[in-house]
């Protein structure tokens, strides 16, 4: 009997004792689950090349650490050696690394360039293979096609396998600008009232049949396609797919996927045929570049906040991205870092890293420092 007694509160203890290290466990996962949600990120994009030394790019790295950066964006050119050769100096001082990609602008891509057809093409009939819109480097592929979307996503698994990073980081994803940002129209001498033929894409030939089998119209021959939201989603249907896609092959890495987007996704449906709230990925970081839109600083948190709340159910990060030359005060530019804080950004990402003046390092340092 005593025996029994002794088994029975041996198995009393037992349960009390598991039942106390699970409360304990989970107390512990709600606590880092709080100090991760709570933590705000500090970011640059920079781009890399193979000139540099381990010992620039160990200095470089150093000093984004230093005034309190936590990742970095690295635009190797689509190369993963290059990637492989720096991502272990930026762990090892400290930095998450992203690998940046320029995805449907594919300029100077030598593969595409053997492939014509593989390109975007205007209601005006050409194509970016030849005849690029408002600058030499924009050189857009097709979305909808399947050579060139393999193409993308074949560079995109490439980065993915590289160890150490955090994401591949898709740039350019999207359709080439219908509109652009109204402080840029001066530059290229444009008035956009409306949407203008020749930076209208895409009309190739696949995406024309693509169409017609769904809609039974070819989009040719649509005399208002500006209103004609069947054309319109196709084209923003063929962006996400994309997306979607990269975002199963990076996963198979264990990576994760990030974007960089226009600032939220109303406005970048109109601009760029870009509706990232409807997308599968980890990440977003919205340019949200006030000068490119005539805007003052506080419009950053205007479009941060117009962002957060379109992605706000649906598990999608979001690092407010700001444009360096657009700041012309140190006090400005701390405002804009609490404004997209306040707005509820994750992290802050600034273009670009070799622009961050002294003083606007010492700027992040001390904000960062403010905001613990």
């Amino acid at each position: 009997m005593k025996l029994q007694k002794l088994l029975f509160f041996a198995l009393v203890f037992s349960i009390f004792s598991c039942q106390t290290a699970k409360e304990k466990k989970d107390t512990t996962a709600i606590s880092e689950n709080v100090t991760t949600e709570n933590s705000f990120e500090f970011g640059v994009w920079t781009t890399a090349n193979n000139e540099k030394s381990n010992e620039e790019y160990a200095q470089e790295f150093k000093k984004y650490k230093d005034a309190g950066i936590d990742e970095v964006l690295i635009n190797t050119g689509t190369d993963p050696e290059l990637l492989k050769k720096i991502t272990p100096i930026a762990t090892e001082n400290g930095l998450k690394v992203h690998a940046w990609i320029m995805a449907m602008n594919r300029p100077g891509d030598t593969i595409a360039l053997k492939h014509p057809e593989w390109y975007a093409v205007s209601r005006e009939g050409k194509s970016c293979f030849d005849t690029r819109p408002y600058v030499g480097y924009y050189q857009w592929l097709c979305p909808t096609r399947e050579a060139s979307r393999n193409h993308v996503l074949g560079l995109v698994e490439g980065l993915a396998k590289v160890e150490g990073i955090e994401s591949v980081h898709l740039d350019y994803i999207r359709f080439s600008d219908i509109f652009l940002p109204i402080g840029l129209l001066p530059k290229y001498d444009l008035v956009q009232d409306e949407e203008l033929p020749e930076f209208d894409f895409c009309y190739c030939d696949v995406c024309v049949s693509e169409f017609e089998k769904i809609h039974h119209k070819n989009p040719r021959n649509i005399k208002n396609t500006d209103i004609d939201m069947e054309w319109k989603q196709f084209r923003l249907n063929a962006v996400r797919n994309v997306v979607n896609d990269a975002y199963e092959i990076v996963h198979k890495y264990n990576k994760n996927l990030t974007a960089a987007v226009f600032p939220y996704p109303e406005m970048a449906d109109h601009m760029v045929r870009q509706r990232w709230d409807k997308w599968t990925i980890n990440e977003v970081y919205p340019m949200i570049y006030h000068g490119f839109y005539n805007e003052e600083v506080d419009w950053i948190g205007f479009a941060t906040k117009q962002g957060v709340e379109d992605v706000k159910d649906k598990g999608i990060g979001l690092n407010t991205g700001i444009y360096m030359p657009d700041f012309k005060s140190v006090e400005d530019f701390k405002q804009a870092i609490l404004l997209a804080k306040e707005n509820g950004a994750k992290g802050i990402t600034f273009f670009d890293g070799p622009a961050i003046a002294p003083e606007y390092l010492k700027a992040i340092k001390e904000t960062k420092e403010s905001l613990k």
